[in-house]
């Protein structure tokens, strides 16, 4: 299946009108509180407007009920005109039916374009942070909460990339030959390090953590990625295929879409689902951003973590997440540092991110390698995904939550600039050894 080369326009995806994205019902009682919340997030003020176009539409929709009811009123005058032999008053009630279906007409067309407007405004606003969340315009606002392990001062530094390019083990060239930039040939050993790594993880989580397993599909319509929030705002990031597919940038859309358009039973959840994936990022806003090597790649394996609760569960268990990535990090034995994104660093759906960064020593800092976010129940209003508590008629919105348990290729990278030795071989960490059939170093020599 071909990859588009220009992707569709998000006015050509028909959407499902159950959509809700940000309830305008408490736009209304609060303005303040969403753009102060928007503000946040570097979005200008934009409640009086969402109102403005909301008591439009309630306008028109009231002059659409007024109409619809006075023809049902004139259209019972005509059978009693007729019925009465008033021919007059028949034809004067058939005119006003005509004027009136005009005006029908008129109202719902002005109705559909304004609840149009109105919706694809509400999609393009982000969530609103918590009250956790520390303010910041950038990365440099974001938080460190805590650390482990201790970076090796003495290690060697040699990248990633001049390593396995000397063992004979990573081959950019023959990538970009076949694929262009942002893709890598893996060979032997690390071809292997890189599998050992994602079965590693994903045993972790299942067996461990308590996720359940999912194989799932890595192509997925629209109103899929509408749901978890790359559609309409970042389509540019994904791609497409010519009959109208997009490839998953994470398995988190097709992980959480498992509970889009669902009620749930309460005592179902918490419900936790892993996948171990490719992934596919156009990193069209990454324009020069780690070009050399396998950071930022178009194609990658991750580990996902979805998490579906109720709203009194979701803090705990954005907590249980993150530590059920930290552990894989404490296993491999890797240093890292655990962060809280600010206001103007965190992702588009989310109310609450914690990112965890490795080592890296070749660039002598911490990068990201998973990102676990609290998204509340943004993501479950733009996909309709609820909850129904025992002995309630109603049912209420899940919160979603999801996370890297971990990025794969990152920690790739990370195993082999924090165990590389002098000889340019790479040790392999102890809790990955029974994934490499006993192997415990890869290079000239290893065993």
């Amino acid at each position: 299946m071909a990859v588009a080369a220009t992707r569709l326009k998000w006015g050509l995806f028909s959407r499902p009108a159950f959509l809700t994205m940000h309830d305008i019902r408490a736009i209304r009682l609060d303005p303040d509180a969403f753009d102060q919340g928007w503000a946040s997030r570097g979005v200008p003020t934009a409640a009086a407007g969402l109102i403005a176009l909301d008591e439009a539409r309630r306008a028109a929709q009231t002059r659409l009920q007024q109409a619809q009811s006075r023809r049902n009123e004139v259209s019972a005058l005509v059978g009693k005109a007729r019925a009465a032999k008033d021919a007059g008053a028949a034809e004067a009630a058939m005119a006003e039916v005509e004027t009136l279906k005009q005006i029908i007409a008129e109202q719902t067309r002005i109705d559909a374009a304004l609840s149009g407007e109105l919706r694809d405004a509400l999609a393009g606003l982000p969530n609103l942070p918590s009250p956790e969340t520390p303010p910041g315009e950038d990365e440099s606002g974001n938080l460190e909460v805590r650390r482990w392990g201790e970076p090796d001062s003495t290690a060697l530094a040699t990248d990633h990339v001049d390593l396995g390019t000397a063992l004979g083990l990573m081959d950019f060239e023959a990538a970009a030959k076949m694929s262009g930039a942002r893709f890598v040939v893996l060979r032997a050993g690390l071809a292997r390090l890189e599998r050992a790594l994602g079965q590693f993880m994903l045993d972790m989580q299942t067996q461990e953590h308590g996720y359940t397993e999912i194989s799932p599909p890595l192509l997925v319509r629209d109103q899929a990625v509408f749901g978890t929030g790359q559609l309409p705002k970042f389509s540019e990031d994904l791609f497409q295929t010519t009959d109208g597919y997009w490839l998953i940038p994470t398995a988190e859309v097709s992980l959480t879409n498992i509970a889009a358009g669902r009620i749930l039973a309460e005592e179902e959840l918490p419900l936790r689902m892993t996948a171990l994936t490719p992934c596919f990022r156009s990193e069209a806003g990454a324009s020069g951003r780690d070009t050399r090597g396998m950071i930022r790649q178009h194609q990658f394996q991750k580990v996902e973590m979805v998490s579906i609760t109720t709203p009194d569960q979701s803090a705990a268990e954005h907590e249980r997440m993150v530590e059920c990535a930290e552990n894989i990090l404490k296993r491999l034995e890797l240093p890292f540092r655990t962060m809280v994104l600010c206001t103007g660093d965190m992702g588009f759906t989310a109310r609450k991110t914690y990112d965890l960064e490795v080592w890296l020593p070749s660039q002598k800092t911490y990068r990201e390698i998973s990102s676990c976010s609290n998204c509340g129940d943004f993501q479950a209003r733009r996909m309709d995904a609820r909850y129904k508590r025992v002995g309630e008629k109603g049912a209420n919105f899940v919160h979603t939550l999801n996370g890297s348990g971990l990025a794969v290729g990152r920690a790739l990278v990370a195993v082999m600039e924090n165990y590389q030795d002098e000889h340019g071989r790479i040790a392999i960490p102890q809790a990955l050894q029974p994934y490499m059939r006993g192997m415990t170093r890869i290079g000239a020599d290893a065993a």
